[in-house]
């Protein structure tokens, strides 16, 4: 990456005053340095002298480029559920009408589905009254969807409504779907930002230190293994068996594993691991069982897959089809202890869906708010195709073509937070086979 990757774009000189009152602003030139750990002093202050990388700092700018009185605003959910979307909508409201007082807010109804006019949805107005109370609430008062539509339809709709900023709640495919918009918008030469606010839970959005609802999805999850926990304890030889969301990353399960302190093996999709032979999966599970008596085995969704066959086949979304890991590996190991005649009690939970649909927890609420706000700052500065997000514990903006570029996975040879979970949980480094 170079500085030029993290430049966003800007529509044009900022003339109006920020109605917004706020007694100080963000400079803006203001920048976060994108490296933070060096070799040593020298290495430090040759990087930042010669080869500096920032991302622009985000926030309410003295001076903004749109009008405030002559904008209509407009949001969209789309992809999977995850908690903390209705915190990020009551939040862009209330920024959008009471500070910076916009007289048109509208809300387009299930995804970018809903952007679409032979879908039949037509946008709802949104107003502080309507939102005030739905971060009580789990999903999306707007609904969602998956699947692509029509670029040159969905630009067409923001026209016909006036939309002068549109925010896009969502994960890497809504991320996708929003350069698109942005291109189509750049083509047409409109006036119109699209701002994305990201939204996953498995936390692997590039160049974005976290995402909204991944505390709230893995405090959830420690529910579901600390019940994994009682039952296997509960029975002799008992296995507590839970399947976690994580289709490319295993943020979530890592930092469930974690919290809970429960648990004794974790499986994710950065770790290659084998089930059979001397050193893998099966018979270091085992001899747990023979020395402590039960276990509790966490998996994320995309671990293991080398195990099935890949078919091809993708989702609405366009990702790829993930076979079930969970009750694979269910079987697996019933089918292993019977085998060896060893006797097993073992209790599979897959709390995925619940994981997903509840609502925010205060964490997470705070920072959808802090989001949210900053993508005002950023749509009113004039800032276009660029997401909100946070970097070494600052809010920024970058552009969603570094966003996207590739997804944030979990790096276990250098990672401290896998450190941290094999001292947890005292698996081997590997369970790969040595023959």
């Amino acid at each position: 990456m170079n500085e030029n990757d993290t430049l966003v774009e800007q529509f044009g000189e900022c003339t109006f005053p920020n109605p917004a009152g706020y007694d100080y602003w963000t400079d803006e030139k203001s920048v976060v340095l994108f490296q933070t750990i060096f070799s040593g002093q020298e290495d430090a202050l040759k990087t930042v002298q010669n080869n500096p990388v920032f991302f622009e700092q985000a926030g309410p700018k003295e001076k903004i480029y749109f009008a405030p009185g002559e904008v209509t605003a407009a949001i969209v959910t789309c992809g999977g559920l995850c908690p903390g979307i209705n915190d990020v909508i009551r939040a862009l409201v209330m920024e959008l009408h009471y500070r910076y007082k916009v007289p048109r807010i509208l809300g387009f109804p299930f995804g970018y589905e809903g952007m679409v006019k032979k879908s039949g949805h037509r946008p709802v107005e949104l107003t502080p009254d309507k939102v005030a109370h739905i971060m009580n609430f789990g999903g999306s008062i707007l609904g969602s969807s998956r699947g692509n539509q029509s670029t040159t339809d969905m630009v067409d709709t923001l026209c016909l409504y006036g939309v002068k900023m549109l925010f896009c709640i969502g994960g890497d495919g809504t991320l996708r779907g929003a350069q698109a918009i942005q291109d189509e918008v750049k083509k047409r030469k409109e006036d119109i930002a699209v701002v994305g606010i990201p939204k996953t839970i498995d936390n692997d959005i590039n160049y974005v230190q976290k995402t909204f609802g991944f505390s709230t999805a893995f405090s959830k999850a420690v529910e579901a293994v600390n019940c994994a926990h009682e039952e296997a304890k509960g029975a002799p030889n008992g296995i507590g068996l839970v399947k976690i969301m994580g289709r490319h990353s295993g943020f979530i399960a890592v930092n469930a594993a974690l919290a809970s302190k429960n648990v004794n093996f974790v499986l994710i999709p950065e770790s290659d691991f084998d089930l059979e032979g001397k050193g893998g999966f099966l018979e270091i599970l085992k001899e747990r069982i023979k020395r402590r008596g039960h276990s509790v085995i966490i998996v994320a969704e995309g671990a293991g897959q080398k195990y099935f066959e890949d078919k091809g086949e993708k989702d609405l979304s366009g990702n790829k089809k993930l076979a079930d890991i969970g009750l694979f590996m269910k079987d697996k190991i019933t089918e292993s202890f019977k085998k060896d005649n060893i006797p097993l009690n073992l209790k599979y939970i897959d709390p995925s869906y619940i994981i997903r649909s509840v609502p925010a927890n205060a964490e997470d609420s705070v920072f959808c708010g802090f989001l949210a706000q900053n993508a005002v700052h950023a749509a009113f500065a004039g800032k276009t195709g660029c997401v909100v997000g946070i970097w070494n514990n600052v809010f920024t903006v970058m552009p969603i073509s570094l966003a996207i570029a590739e997804r944030k996975v979990l790096r276990p040879e250098k990672s401290t937070l896998w450190r941290a979970l094999l001292a947890s949980t005292g698996q081997p480094n590997s369970m790969k086979a040595t023959q």
